[in-house]
């Protein structure tokens, strides 16, 4: 049987805001010297600014991102990593290891990130991947799953040993904002000195100038150079909840091109609440009012003018004839939460019915819904 569905449009009901002068929607007049550059909100993934941000360049040593978070993933962070000859002869920027040594694959990350050693980048590979070779699958591996659509792997570090290891700005991007939901992550590219435990004691200090002196919301980032793809850089910053992610490959002027993109950024946008995880709170058909369920919360970056222009709408099932969903029907949703600025769909969020006399929803319910989150069933 085809189902009815009933629209509603809340305009005005669910959000407020006060209007005023709009630094919104200028477009940007800072200067970027890379040849491609990006500028993204982390949570929403929203780009802000962007530059030939999907045009495949070489990447450098932004390259050890990658590495970085398939070695946190691995959870081998505490082992001990035995160092092969073929790591202690990484040509570029080193750690100087030496064949024998041990250390942890803590200690080599770290000195991976801050420090940009490409024999760390090997003796990490052999030990997470089994070989240099399968761990550059893994590189892959991950960078599909991520959705990075025009980035080749061929090496942990990043050097310029094949022609087609390549990525975008965006893919880029979009690797930092996955990496940056992993807290030891985190932890590792904020850091701006670690001393090691190995064999031999080691000091890293950070090479991100961004971080340790230029930029006082800086929450970290990778640095990169060779002489085919030059300046590469990513960086984070957070000031005031927003949370930003900037990309520049060949960048004569890198750090001066971040913090333009970040200041304007922090300028023109903040990051608003579109809707909470709970009840939605709205006047509809009295067999919804009350009992519509938000399975998460909900928030975006937008500028003055954008907020001025927020608008919501509503897309519901009709509602039984019988009077009440099965059990089986309240595992799905029954309709979607669709917010839009100047006309466009911003967001879209799947509803669920849950009536307000349950004090509980009932495990199966709960089982079913988690199950339909996992495999990322989201809007109608």
């Amino acid at each position: 049987m085809k189902k009815t569905i009933v629209h509603f449009l809340l305009v005005g009901f669910l959000f407020f805001f006060q209007s005023s002068e709009a630094l919104a929607n200028e477009p940007a007049t800072f200067p970027v010297s890379g040849q491609a550059a990006i500028l993204m909100e982390q949570s929403s993934g929203r780009v802000l600014y962007s530059k030939n941000e999907h045009q495949p360049l070489k990447i450098a040593s932004i390259t050890k991102i990658m590495t970085a978070i398939l070695a946190i993933e691995s959870g081998k962070l505490d082992e001990t990593v035995t160092v092969s000859k073929r790591a202690e002869g990484t040509e570029g920027s080193s750690l100087y290891l030496v064949a024998g040594e041990k250390l942890t694959l803590r200690d080599l990350v770290y000195g991976l990130m801050l420090r940009s050693g490409n024999d760390a980048a090997i003796a990490i590979a052999e030990h997470v991947g089994g070989s240099v070779e399968g761990f550059v699958f893994l590189m892959n591996e991950k960078a599909e799953e991520i959705g990075m659509s025009n980035t080749l792997f061929r090496n942990p570090h990043g050097l310029d040993t094949d022609e087609d290891h390549l990525s975008s700005a965006y893919d880029m991007a979009l690797l930092t904002q996955y990496a940056m939901e992993n807290e030891e992550y985190r932890e590792i590219s904020s850091t701006k000195d670690y001393r090691s435990k190995g064999d031999k004691v080691r000091v890293f200090h950070n090479k991100n100038r961004l971080l340790t002196e230029k930029y006082s919301y800086s929450t970290g980032g990778k640095t990169g150079y060779t002489k085919l793809a030059k300046r590469t850089l990513v960086s984070t910053a957070s000031k005031d909840g927003l949370d930003l992610i900037a990309v520049t490959l060949n960048a004569p002027d890198d750090w001066d091109d971040h913090m333009h993109m970040f200041n304007w950024g922090f300028d023109h946008y903040s990051l608003e609440r579109l809707v909470s995880k709970g009840q939605l709170k709205s006047k509809v058909d009295p067999f919804y009012e009350g009992n519509l369920y938000v399975p998460y919360d909900v928030v975006y970056p937008l500028t003055t003018e954008e907020k001025s222009q927020l608008q919501s709408a509503l897309t519901l099932k009709h509602p039984p004839k019988r009077g009440k969903f099965t059990d089986q029907e309240l595992l799905d949703p029954i309709g979607k939460l669709a917010f839009t600025v100047d006309g466009k769909t911003i967001e879209s969020i799947p509803l669920y019915y849950q009536a307000q006399e349950e004090e509980h929803v009932s495990l199966f319910q709960k089982i079913g819904r988690l199950l339909t989150f996992i495999i990322g069933v989201r809007p109608l």
